[in-house]
């Protein structure tokens, strides 16, 4: 028997198998497919020598993490690489408005609202150690900078549309604050929209938005080199259907969705909450295209060549319209499209001269509609020229992301809505939401809080719940 057997090796579950393991207990995790990521995965989708993030491109939590950044995973041959310019969001008239590492840079570059974004970001960038605290931890524990969680919370509970109206004035820095808040993906109508603005603005300023060094991969390669070097045992390709297949343990952590953990777990956990599980909501899925190029993306907007993410969308009002019609469950036809260029920034992405993209919109939960010329034609808008780079694509809707990855159920690859009721009761409305009324079982995925992105803050939580629990 080992104390604790860990079900999915993604960023999460990697995490608490890490904490436990360096908290001196036995650890066995599983995974089910044949190698360890999850969405921090890369393959050669399209061409060979041409290395594609399979989900997550773009790493800001890699760092501003409170748990990751205290794992030597450097040590462990993660590099992570930053970008000249953090993110870019092009406009129609050829220029962009960018998201730099410094804020005053950021700040200048908004013109007449250099003075309203220092007043909205700046005190979060400052404090984002003690903010990240708050935001990464269940909302039920109260925080350890009460003023700091306050103004946050006033701010980021408000929707992102009535955010970005009343503080600035101009068409670019509203677009700036809408294209991080569509990273929600919920309407920008919608409470707390404002707060995905704010941590991802807040982290660019911190921490940067940092891609690895060889792909996304080498993060999860990096977390279990670390967690073998500490003892614990991995098992790869071995997909866990129910409790009767796992070996003996004093405790189970799941980095699997409430769905795949009725299905496991079943008739050991009781009726009530098995019920409250069944009720929880998926949001929107995504549709992604995978680039091999030629060479690098024309970007009208000179700033938008030296960006590692480029969001694609125009207006605020554009983006509001798109992510609207997603949540009334159609797609849009001008769709909001997060891309990413890693090859700008590392070397070993493609081959020499040539370059990689990484793009997705959002569709409804279950989409079956191809969105591939939708998103083309966002790319051609914003940098003329493009589909004559392209060497070949790879798509994948909302149905191939699941069959790769079951926690992305109808391609939602944050675990779960991001809605104000399912941040604040993620997965149910519990004290402790991490435990189970099973004291041996427990769920570690991105159904918990803080939610989905890669900061490995859900597994840590979850572990440290299994410590003053079942593993006491």
């Amino acid at each position: 028997m080992v104390d604790a057997v860990v079900v999915g090796a993604g960023p999460n579950g990697l995490a608490a198998a890490i904490e436990l393991a360096r908290n001196g207990r036995s650890v066995h995790l599983i995974e089910g497919s044949d190698r360890v990521g999850g969405g921090t995965r890369t393959a050669e989708l399209t061409l060979p020598g041409f290395r594609h993030d399979i989900c997550s491109a773009v790493h800001p939590l890699a760092l501003g993490s409170p748990f990751l950044r205290t794992l030597p995973l450097g040590d462990h041959g993660l590099q992570l690489l930053e970008p000249p310019v953090q993110a870019a969001h092009p406009l129609d008239d050829g220029t962009a408005v960018v998201l730099q590492r410094s804020l005053e840079e950021t700040a200048e570059g908004l013109g007449a609202d250099a003075r309203a974004y220092r007043a909205l970001v700046g005190t979060f960038a400052a404090e984002w150690d003690r903010l990240a605290e708050f935001v990464l931890a269940p909302q039920t524990r109260p925080p350890h900078s009460p003023l700091l969680a306050a103004r946050f919370g006033a701010l980021g509970a408000a929707p992102a549309e009535l955010c970005a109206r009343t503080v600035f004035r101009t068409p670019a820095a509203r677009a700036l604050l809408g294209g991080m808040a569509a990273h929600a993906m919920r309407p920008l109508r919608a409470p707390g929209t404002t707060a995905f603005a704010l941590v991802l603005l807040a982290l660019g300023h911190a921490c940067g938005w940092p891609v690895a060094r060889g792909g996304s991969e080498q993060i999860a390669a990096a977390m279990r080199a670390y967690l073998e070097s500490l003892g614990a045992t991995v098992e790869v390709g071995r997909p866990i259907g129910s409790l009767e297949e796992l070996p003996p343990s004093r405790a189970v952590l799941f980095d699997v969705t409430p769905r795949q953990l009725l299905a496991i777990c079943g008739e050991a956990l009781p009726a009530r909450y098995r019920s409250a599980l069944a009720r929880y909501r998926y949001g929107p899925g995504v549709f992604k295209v995978d680039y091999a190029l030629s060479t690098a993306v024309p970007w009208s907007a000179p700033a938008a060549r030296a960006a590692g993410t480029v969001h694609l969308a125009g207006r605020l009002e554009e983006i509001v319209a798109s992510e609207r019609a997603v949540a009334r469950g159609k797609t849009a036809a001008a769709p909001y499209v997060l891309a990413a260029q890693q090859s700008l920034i590392d070397s070993t992405r493609a081959p020499a001269g040539s370059h990689t993209l990484w793009a997705y919109c959002h569709v409804p939960n279950g989409s079956s509609v191809d969105m591939t010329e939708a998103i083309e034609r966002q790319i051609e808008r914003f940098a003329p020229g493009f589909a004559s780079l392209v060497l070949a694509r790879a798509t994948r809707g909302p149905a191939e992301l699941e069959a790769e990855n079951p926690n992305y159920v109808g391609g939602d690859i944050n675990g779960g809505l991001a809605s104000l009721r399912q941040v604040l009761a993620r997965p149910t409305l519990r004290a402790n939401p991490y435990a189970t009324p099973n004291r041996r079982l427990l769920l570690c995925s991105s159904s918990t809080p803080p939610g989905g992105g890669v900061h490995g803050m859900c597994g840590f939580h979850a572990a440290r719940a299994a410590l003053r629990g079942a593993l006491r």
